[in-house]
């Protein structure tokens, strides 16, 4: 199983299996990184990155937060909650820190609430650009398994994830992967950790145990998990994401709604996130296809709570089930008076019945 995980974050190096939420990884990132007082930048792309912040914020970090500036007149809603992180900027802020008080650059990759999925790649030039010697630690709780992540091919230094989103299985598993500049930072780092340190669990695991009482029945869960991606192969696994992520885009984008993510190039193959109309509650809808259809939304959050909702498109799904949802969806826009451009469960049929080849290459390779 270990080996496993290796592979679906592609990383030859340790990583470090918790029996916590991604919360709990987001702050074993930190402690056994940094030490108290530290300068952490950080970018702000939506509600994750921000608790992200307020996590570091409670540990005596200090983080700053980049964000994209300016409102998009056309929403009213910021632009930096629309768009991915923008590493220009990182790069031009370390480029500033001459002394080097920037310890660590903390980005995530696919950010749920707003259904963008930055350019990770991207950030490690940046900071190489910059000659800084900043770790990156990168949040990828919702892009792995669902979304092309390469931790040691784009120099991550930790990646944190969790088990409840790609990897298709309850909450209650959580990760960090390392790289060995990390571990050599963790070495001299001063934030206080016991149930969260690397030394003992990277060194039980050798042996295949833990330093204290894993959730074994998860475990058994992410090992078939586990099966399930690598049999399929990773590619296929995140081209069935891409076919799934654009058939619902030309439903939002037939029923004239916008998408959240207005950067067509940071488009997320996790999640879709629609923007209301002004003065629409979006969660009055969600409420209402919840009692009608029994179909669960997720809500918009922080800055764009109201205004926006989102449908999955991850794990272990397929074309009826979108079809299903997005049927819930444009009756509940119909039943709550939101015009429409068009039928957003035609297009996406005409889109998955014209588009099956992802679909015909996962069945030959089963």
């Amino acid at each position: 199983m270990l080996a496993g995980t290796q592979q679906i974050f592609r990383t030859k190096h340790p990583v470090a299996i918790y029996p916590a939420s991604g919360t709990g990884a987001w702050e074993a990132a930190l402690v056994n990184t940094l030490s108290p007082g530290d300068a952490v930048l950080m970018f702000e792309t939506g509600h994750f990155a921000t608790l992200w912040k307020k996590l570091a914020e409670r540990l005596g970090l200090k983080p700053e937060f980049l964000a994209v500036p300016g409102t998009d007149a056309a929403t009213g809603l910021p632009w930096s909650w629309r768009r991915g992180v923008q590493a220009e900027l990182i790069e031009q802020r370390l480029r500033a820190d001459a002394g080097h008080a920037i310890k660590a650059v903390c980005v995530v990759h696919n950010e749920t609430s707003t259904g963008v999925t930055s350019d990770i790649a991207a950030v490690r030039r940046a900071i190489d650009a910059a000659g800084h010697p900043a770790l990156l630690l990168v949040d990828s709780i919702s892009g792995l398994a669902s979304a092309d992540y390469r931790h040691d091919e784009w120099g991550v230094d930790v990646t944190v994830s969790g088990s409840q989103k790609g990897l298709m299985l309850p909450p209650g598993i959580s990760f960090n992967a390392l790289s060995p500049k990390a571990l050599e930072a963790s070495q001299t780092a001063k934030l206080p950790r016991s149930f969260w340190a690397w030394d003992e669990i990277v060194e039980m695991n050798k042996t295949g145990y833990w330093p204290y009482t894993p959730n074994t029945n998860l475990l058994y869960g992410l090992s078939e998990a586990l099966d399930i991606l690598l049999e399929q192969g990773l590619e296929a696994v995140f081209a069935r994401h891409e076919r799934w992520a654009e058939g619902v885009r030309g439903a939002v984008r037939a029923w004239g709604l916008p998408i959240q993510c207005a950067d067509a190039a940071v488009y997320s193959p996790v999640l879709t996130g629609v923007i209301t109309p002004a003065g629409v509650d979006a969660d009055a809808i969600r409420k209402l296809i919840h009692e009608r259809f029994d179909l669960s939304l997720g809500t918009g959050l922080g800055k764009v709570k109201g205004r926006m909702f989102r449908i999955g498109h991850l794990g272990d799904c397929n074309d009826l089930t979108l079809m299903a949802a997005l049927a819930g969806v444009e009756m509940g826009l119909k039943l709550a008076g939101v015009p429409l451009a068009g039928s957003g469960v035609q297009a996406a049929m005409e889109y998955f019945a014209s588009h099956p080849q992802q679909q015909q290459a996962l069945k030959a390779a089963a």
